[in-house]
């Protein structure tokens, strides 16, 4: 496409296409009258737009409106946004689970599938059980893979912005895996691959608990802990992607890795898995001291990787998440010590999305990319929210 200048008449209709269809999306059935009232275009310019949007099939007539007193004559005719005319998945790959979510164009959640697996799953192996849940959701909802306009994905690790793991250590043949490439060959639509905890970051901010703050971190608190942050409201990879790996801080020391944080003995912890450190946090319940000192350690330990961002970063609020996010008192220290390391202290709080933070904040990836085509003009994406 040639360079579009200011009065050119296809960048015209551009915006006024973006502008009609964000008021469509966002209004209840709204008629011919309230689109120009939304919009401040004229009304002809608005019908015109409308009849296009008729025949991309992303407009459809609503019924007309029967509450109320009944006006003689013909209603005004109603239009809507048709959410139906393409889907997104947002997809997470865990070391227990892969789980999947679907979405109709406007982000509502029609259908959800998700599978235990085995933290010692070959990368063939676990593409194949995301390959098996994305079946099960589109087979759920009746959904056609031909339908969906757009796939995110939440994985460990370092990825690149073609969806290539650069460094992937929390899940076995993961480092090097050319991901976005291996599932691309699934769909017709976009595949957008995206770190795990830079995932669920975007999550929180749309639908948890950080929808009041641009300036975020999320703590994806497990074994080894990784962060995601919005700046602006904008999320943050870094140069190369690996922006918030603080679960790289503990090489700075043998004594502070999770094996010697976690173990009750003199020896590391060994096996170190999420089944052996619910073990440890199950005695810390019932009083074992050994295991309430392992955990302090491990709580301490996150403050310090925590403390790390908010210096770096000044973030408005900390939202911990992962399954750590579970354990008992992990608020007040964390709070307490953010206090004493950092100059402005700032909120911090538990995830609201729980489990579902890294599928929800791939799906809001997928609905970003299909918006910056919908709404996009010469490179201008409208208010997305």
């Amino acid at each position: 496409m040639g360079r579009l200048t200011g009065g050119d008449p296809s960048l015209l209709r551009r915006i006024n296409s973006a502008v009609v269809l964000h008021a469509l999306r966002g209004a209840d059935s709204p008629t011919l009258t309230d689109l120009t009232r939304i919009t401040g275009l004229s009304r002809p310019t608005v019908e015109g737009v409308v009849e296009g949007l008729f025949g991309a099939g992303l407009v459809v007539e609503a019924l007309p409106d029967e509450s109320g007193t009944r006006r003689q004559g013909r209603p005004a005719r109603r239009f809507r946004f048709r959410a139906e005319a393409g889907y997104l998945l947002g997809v997470e790959i865990g070391s227990h689970r892969v789980s999947a979510l679907l979405s109709g164009l406007d982000g509502r959640i029609v259908g959800a599938a998700s599978r235990d697996v085995s933290e010692t799953l070959s990368a063939d192996d676990r593409i194949d059980q995301v390959r098996g849940v994305i079946a099960d959701v589109l087979r759920r909802t009746g959904v056609a893979r031909s339908s969906l306009r757009a796939v995110g994905v939440g994985s460990p690790g370092i990825v690149e912005a073609d969806g290539t793991v650069r460094l992937g250590t929390a899940l076995p043949d993961w480092t090097g895996l050319a991901l976005g490439e291996r599932l691309r060959r699934s769909f017709r639509c976009p595949v957008l691959v995206e770190n795990d905890a830079n995932a669920a970051a975007v999550a929180e901010h749309w639908k948890g608990s950080a929808t009041e703050s641009d300036d975020i971190v999320f703590v994806l608190a497990g074994l080894s802990p990784g962060a995601g942050s919005l700046i602006g409201g904008r999320l943050h990879r870094g140069f190369g992607g690996a922006a918030g790996e603080i679960g790289a801080l503990h090489l700075l020391g043998r004594d502070v890795t999770p094996e010697h944080l976690l173990s009750t003995t003199d020896t590391p912890l060994d096996p170190l898995d999420e089944h052996a450190v619910a073990a440890v946090f199950a005695k810390a319940k019932d009083g074992d001291a050994g295991a309430q000192a392992a955990m302090a350690r491990f709580i301490q330990r996150l403050v310090h990787d925590v403390a790390a961002l908010v210096l770096a970063l000044d973030p408005e609020l900390v939202v911990i998440g992962g399954w750590a996010a579970g354990l008992d008192g992990v608020l007040d220290p964390l709070r307490e010590e953010l206090a004493r390391y950092c100059l402005r202290p700032p909120r911090v709080t538990l995830s609201l999305l729980g489990e579902a933070a890294v599928a929800t904040g791939a799906l809001r990836l997928a609905l970003d990319h299909v918006e910056e085509e919908l709404f996009a003009v010469e490179g201008t994406v409208t208010a997305r929210r």
